[in-house]
């Protein structure tokens, strides 16, 4: 087995490890991410020596695309679905903050308005 690379965390390396054994490339990682301990240090990718070059290939061709798919789209990685829910999600945002400006005032008048019925029945 030889090294291929280093990858931050267990989430990142099981990605790697499904991209290349979707092509029927094995791998190992060191150390185990399976265990009953997070691992908190880069977990490093080990294939066959045969096999090396054609991981590194894959690897290279997979940032290559996702690099070029990226470009000149506003909204990177996300599908019209997902375009259409962000525009939902801002405008609920949007409407929600409105709200809790309404109710902020209402309940700072309130508040003023209680102050000064305190203050009139001290006077009287």
């Amino acid at each position: 087995m030889v090294h291929l690379t280093s990858v931050q965390g267990p989430f990142h390396a099981r990605v790697v490890v499904a991209r290349l054994g979707a092509e029927g490339i094995l791998t190992e990682l060191r150390p185990p991410v399976d265990g009953p301990y997070p691992v908190l240090r880069p977990v490093d990718v080990y294939v066959n020596e045969e096999e090396a070059e054609a991981a590194r290939e894959l690897l290279l061709a997979d940032e290559v695309e996702a690099a070029l798919a990226d470009v000149g789209d506003p909204f990177p990685g996300l599908t019209d679905e997902g375009r259409e829910a962000d525009a939902e999600a801002r405008d609920w945002a949007a409407a929600g903050s409105a709200r809790r400006a309404r109710h902020t005032w209402i309940l700072v008048a309130a508040l003023v308005a209680l102050a000064a019925l305190s203050f009139a029945h001290l006077l009287s």
